[in-house]
C-alpha cells in the first residue's frame, strides 16, 4: 500500500483541521525543496515541434476550471458563476457524480450560459488506480454520466492519474495532470505548458490532455496560506511570456463569498475576481479565453503537427 493509498484509508477517521493542519506541515516541509520547479519549471516552457500558435494570433491561451468536491461547493456554485458572468469569463464545473445529487436545472443553466460541465468522478475517495479491475468498474459508470451531463472530460480526484487507464473512458480530453506540483498525492508533472495528445490503442481513439498550469487556490491559500495573488500573477505572466495554456483550477468548496470572517479552509474569494481583473487590465485582447473542450478540439484537429517529438510512451503508466 502506497502512502497515498494508506492517507485515503485514514481520512474519513481523521478530523478535517487535522487533516489540514497535517497537509500543512508537509507542504512547508516540501516547498523549500521545490523551490527549483515550483511554482515555475523552466523546462515547461518548451513549445512542441511545430507549434503554428494559438488562434487569432493571440499571445496566450487561458482557462478556467472549477471542481466541486463536496456538497458546501455545489451550494456555492451560482456565486462563482455570477462573479465569472460579471467580469464576462467561462469556465467549466466538474462535478462528483455520485457524491451530491446534480440538479439538472444547473447542468441546463451552465450550458445555455455558456459553460462547460465534466466529470470529476464518482467519489472523492482516492482508490480509482488502486487496481485496474477497481477503475474499469469504476469507468462504466463514469461513462454513464458522461452520456447523461452530455459531457467530454474527466477530471481524477486529487489529479491521481493513468493515462493508459484513462483511454477507456467515453472523452475529448482529460484534465487530470499538471506541469509542475511538487505537493499532489501523485506528485510526478507533465513538465509542460502546452496540451498533450495521448494516443488510443486498437480501434479506441485517442483524447488530449490538458494539463493545469497555474497552482490550484487550495495549495496556495488554505495549505500555504498565501494572502495575495503574487504566486498567481508570477505565472501568468512567466506562460504568457512563452505563449502556453494559462490553465488554472478554483474550487468554490473553498471560496468564502460572505463579507465576514473566513474558516480555516476557506478564502476570501475577492482573491480570484481580483486574479480575473488582473488578467483583463494587463493582457486586455492579448489571451485566448475558451472553454477547455474548444482547446481540446483545436488540439486535436492539429494532431498532425503536434505530436510530432513528444515523448507520449513517457506519460503512459502501466
Amino acid at each position: 500500500m502506497t502512502f497515498s493509498q494508506f492517507y485515503y484509508f485514514l481520512k474519513p477517521l481523521i478530523p478535517r483541521r487535522v487533516q489540514i493542519g497535517l497537509r500543512r506541515l508537509i507542504v512547508a516541509r516540501k516547498r523549500a525543496r521545490y523551490t527549483h520547479v515550483w511554482p515555475i519549471d523552466e523546462r515547461a516552457g518548451k513549445p512542441p515541434e511545430g507549434w503554428p500558435g494559438w488562434p487569432e494570433g493571440k499571445k496566450f491561451a487561458l482557462v478556467l476550471t472549477h471542481d466541486v468536491d463536496t456538497y458546501e461547493g455545489y451550494e456555492k456554485c451560482f456565486s462563482l458563476i455570477k462573479l465569472e458572468e460579471r467580469l464576462r469569463f467561462r469556465s467549466s464545473f466538474n462535478f462528483v457524480a455520485m457524491k451530491y445529487d446534480v440538479s439538472s436545472m444547473l447542468i441546463d443553466y451552465l450550458k445555455k450560459n455558456g459553460f462547460e460541465v465534466g466529470v470529476h468522478g464518482l467519489y472523492h475517495d482516492g482508490k480509482y488506480y488502486t487496481s485496474k479491475e477497481i477503475f474499469l468498474e469504476r469507468a462504466a459508470r463514469i461513462n454513464e454520466f458522461l452520456k447523461k451531463w452530455d459531457a467530454v472530460v474527466f477530471r481524477s480526484p486529487s489529479m491521481q492519474h493513468n493515462l493508459e487507464w484513462t483511454g477507456e473512458l467515453y472523452i475529448e480530453y482529460d484534465a487530470s495532470t499538471f506541469d509542475t506540483d511538487p505537493f499532489e498525492p501523485q506528485p510526478e508533472g507533465l513538465g509542460t505548458i502546452f496540451p498533450l495528445w495521448v494516443p488510443g490503442k486498437g480501434r479506441r481513439g485517442g483524447y488530449v490532455e490538458l494539463p493545469y498550469t497555474l497552482p490550484q487556490d487550495f495549495t496556495l491559500f488554505v495549505l500555504m496560506k498565501e494572502k495575495d495573488i503574487n504566486i498567481w500573477k508570477q505565472k501568468l505572466d512567466w506562460i504568457a511570456e512563452r505563449g502556453g495554456m494559462a490553465l488554472l483550477n478554483v474550487h468554490p468548496d473553498y471560496m468564502c463569498f460572505r463579507d465576514r470572517t473566513h474558516s480555516f479552509e476557506e478564502y476570501p474569494s475577492q482573491l480570484y475576481e481580483e486574479f480575473l481583473v488582473y488578467i483583463k487590465t494587463k493582457y486586455s485582447i492579448q489571451y485566448w479565453h475558451v472553454l477547455p473542450m474548444e482547446i481540446s478540439k483545436f488540439w486535436a484537429e492539429n494532431v498532425p503537427i503536434l505530436k510530432r517529438g513528444w515523448p507520449v510512451s513517457d506519460y503512459l503508466e502501466t
